[in-house]
């Protein structure tokens, strides 16, 4: 099973990346890529070589799932995972973006210290439908 080590995080609220990105290196010990808007993420992303996508969903001007939809076209990117974030916490909002591919969609506010836990089992679900 491959390890999960290089995450691209987009979110467009500048405290919560800082604090995602430290959980995520500091507990996690993970290689994080943020930004702050889709366009940004998008200029980058390919240089980057993620192995999941960490996106907020609601933000001005592409939201995550438009973003995901982009990413997905980048070549190499392809098959990237994605984990939503979202302050939507209706189920069938986060069944649909499920049935669509998504890993998993994390309710803000989340719990930041049960955050690595949560991408280590959407990464676990992916690496065994992938296997």
């Amino acid at each position: 099973m491959e390890k999960l080590e290089r995450i691209l995080h987009v979110d467009d609220d500048e405290d919560i990346r800082a604090l995602t990105k430290m959980v995520l290196e500091l507990v996690g010990h993970y290689q994080v890529q943020q930004f702050s808007s889709g366009e940004e993420a998008l200029q980058s992303a390919e240089k980057l070589s993620p192995q999941l996508f960490l996106l907020d969903y609601m933000m001005p001007g592409m939201n995550g799932e438009d973003l995901w939809r982009k990413l997905k076209a980048v070549p190499g990117l392809e098959d990237v995972p994605v984990v939503f974030i979202s302050a939507k916490s209706e189920q069938d909002f986060a069944e649909g973006l499920i049935e669509e591919g998504a890993l998993a969609v994390i309710v803000k506010p989340f719990e930041i210290d049960h955050l690595c836990e949560e991408l280590e089992e959407a990464w676990a679900t992916y690496q065994n439908r992938s296997s």
